[in-house]
């Protein structure tokens, strides 16, 4: 930039300034060597300028550089030397750890010139003989701060060093004030060299999540030897130095375990106060629920979507439907006043016919012939078509009586040709159906052995009270049969299988005809029956004691018989109030048919196991 002008001074120019021009410099030798550690340590910096800073840093501090005499200093027990500060018997309780080499060498030498044992027997002060002197703890501290491993364990037991971590009620309402110191002065324990700030109620997620990420993860330098109750250098032989080490080893974990759970306590506590984490937490759960709300909102408009797609669609359908029935329904109005139109014409042509034929006397002058002739033009009317009516009465309009009847006559016989042809044809097709009602009626081949009314009432009988499912079905009602059957013949479950599919196959006349006698049957051997029942009619299964007693009337004399056991007083009493409409007698009777059908099961089932063994 150029500089202002004076007063008085003039400005000329004598050359137009040329435009800059980037040149592209590769560094080599110990240029080459600095930019790679510049590089390394992202700084714009030559790694020479770095260090000639951080060396003048240290000498202007090495300076500024004060010691603070330890008052106790001449108090110190010798012997208890490892319970002393050593920085401050160095004088140097205000550096501590950040004290550099030559800051403790310096302070160890003015101290040694100001109390050293000579310097002070000199000035005739009385010195303490051998390690007993004071002068022992300044020989103890210099040998424990100048070297690395030594300083390192004593600075991981710092007694300045403050553990204790925050309570909760201490950090709710200043966290960052609270918090921000203990993080910092625990800093010092990492082994990584930068370390994230706590930061401000402004931080952002990132920031935050990188801070409580190094502090979950911490890498703790600080290691507690220094603390060791038994010293290994004492031991007088291998094994007992081997048992000190393994002690030492135990108390170290111990503590190192200890201190890990305090910053884990310390990170755990800081995260449940941090206002910041429950910020974005609130952000987060209202993020997700706007998602959600979204999603939801975006189903539900798909939804509608489809529904009125859906909608439209049935309309669409409706409405062609809709058009469809109007098309069909005026279809249907055509063909109806067609229908009627013709109807008429025929009823006319027919009105005509038998006027033209009553004209002519029937074309007969008998009394007989015209009654037959009468029936004969009936016929034409009910069997002609509209056509064939109007030919046949333009010819008796304009034909004569000769004409007239022979067009009557031969329109008569083609008629009555095909009445026979229709009777014949449904003659034939009626004969087959008589052959199969033969064939069944005759018991089918094998099986034909007879059945006569008993037998079959016997048989539906069996059928009803041995259902599909029984065990071994057609030989326990073959069983049953034989055990009851007053013929005498024996059947096999092949006869009777043959003779219910024949059943099956019956007619609607004929399965009336079996029930019927079936029930005729009951009547007669059960006399004592109301007369109401005599009108009845049998049950589709054919289950003669289900004709006069209900399913409703069945389930409570059951449950009467459960309820009212055998030893229960007057029991028929109770159970016949129990069961309305039904005397003692009618419930009496009912449970002796009940006992003995089960009884009779039983023994068709005793007898077909045998038989089948």
């Amino acid at each position: 930039m150029l500089l202002t002008a004076l007063d008085g001074d003039e400005t000329a120019v004598f050359k137009a300034a040329v435009a800059s021009v980037q040149i592209q410099v590769e560094p080599v030798g110990r240029w080459f060597e600095a930019y790679i550690k510049r590089r390394n340590r992202t700084a714009s910096a030559s790694f020479q300028e770095l260090e000639e800073e951080q060396q003048s840093s240290e000498e202007s501090e090495d300076e500024e550089f004060v010691l603070q005499e330890y008052p106790m200093l001449r108090t110190l027990d010798p012997k208890d030397w490892k319970n002393q500060d050593h920085y401050c018997v160095l004088g140097l309780p205000h550096l501590r750890y950040k004290a550099t080499q030559k800051q403790i060498k310096t302070a160890h030498k003015g101290i040694v010139l100001k109390h050293h044992p000579d310097k002070r027997k000199a000035a005739g002060e009385q010195i303490g003989e051998g390690d007993n002197d004071y002068f022992t703890c300044i020989t103890k501290a210099i040998e424990i701060l100048s070297d690395p491993v030594k300083r390192r364990a004593f600075d991981s037991v710092d007694p300045t060093f403050d553990n204790t971590v925050p309570s909760k009620n201490e950090g709710k309402e200043n966290f960052t004030e609270v918090y921000a110191p203990v993080f910092e002065r625990n800093a010092r324990w990492t082994s990584k060299k930068h370390v994230p700030k706590l930061g401000t109620m402004e931080s952002t997620f990132e920031e935050v999540d990188n801070f409580y990420s190094f502090w979950y993860n911490f890498d703790s330098w600080r290691e507690f030897s220094y603390l060791d109750e038994e010293e290994k250098d004492k031991a007088e032989c291998r094994d007992e130095r081997r048992w000190i080490e393994k002690q030492n080893r135990g108390s170290r974990a111990v503590r190192k375990k200890e201190e890990m759970n305090r910053m884990r306590n310390l990170v755990d506590s800081a995260y449940s106060l941090d206002p910041r984490i429950k910020k974005f937490k609130d952000e987060e759960k209202a993020r997700k629920e706007a998602e959600k709300k979204a999603k939801v909102e975006a189903k539900k408009r798909e939804q509608e979507e489809k529904e009125r797609a859906r909608q439209a669609e049935i309309d669409a359908a409706r409405l062609a439907k809709e058009k469809e029935e109007e098309e069909a329904r005026q279809v249907a109005q055509l063909a109806k006043k067609e229908k009627e139109i013709q109807k008429k014409a025929i009823k006319k042509e027919r009105q005509k016919l038998r006027t033209s034929c009553k004209t002519w006397n029937y074309f007969t002058e008998e009394e007989s012939d015209s009654v037959k002739m009468m029936e004969e033009v009936e016929k034409l009317c009910d069997r002609l078509e509209l056509t064939s009516l109007q030919s046949l009465n333009e010819i008796l309009a304009l034909g004569s009586r000769e004409d007239s009847k022979v067009a009557v006559v031969k329109q008569v016989q083609e008629v009555n040709a095909q009445l026979q042809r229709e009777k014949e044809a449904e003659v034939q097709q009626r004969q087959p159906t008589r052959s199969d009602h033969a064939s069944a009626g005759g018991g089918g081949g094998s099986g034909g052995k007879g059945f006569n009314e008993e037998d079959l009432q016997m048989l539906i009988k069996a059928v009803n009270l041995f259902p599909a499912g029984t065990n071994a079905r057609w030989e326990v009602i073959a069983d049953y049969m034989n055990l009851h059957s007053t013929s005498g013949t024996k059947r096999t479950a092949k006869d009777v299988i043959i003779k219910a599919k024949s059943l099956q196959r019956l007619d609607p006349k004929q399965k009336d005809d079996t029930n019927r006698k079936a029930f005729e049957k009951f009547n007669k051997e059960h006399s004592v029956v109301a007369a109401t029942i005599d009108n009845a009619q049998p049950s589709e299964r054919f289950d003669i004691a289900g004709a006069s007693w209900t399913t409703e009337e069945q389930k409570l004399l059951e449950q009467a018989l459960k309820k009212f056991p055998v030893s229960t007083p007057e029991r028929w009493e109770k159970i016949a109030e129990t069961v309305p409409g039904r005397s003692k007698k009618e419930c009496m009777k009912r449970y002796k048919e009940l006992v003995e059908m089960v009884k009779a099961k039983k023994a068709a089932q005793d007898v077909a196991g045998k038989t089948k063994k």
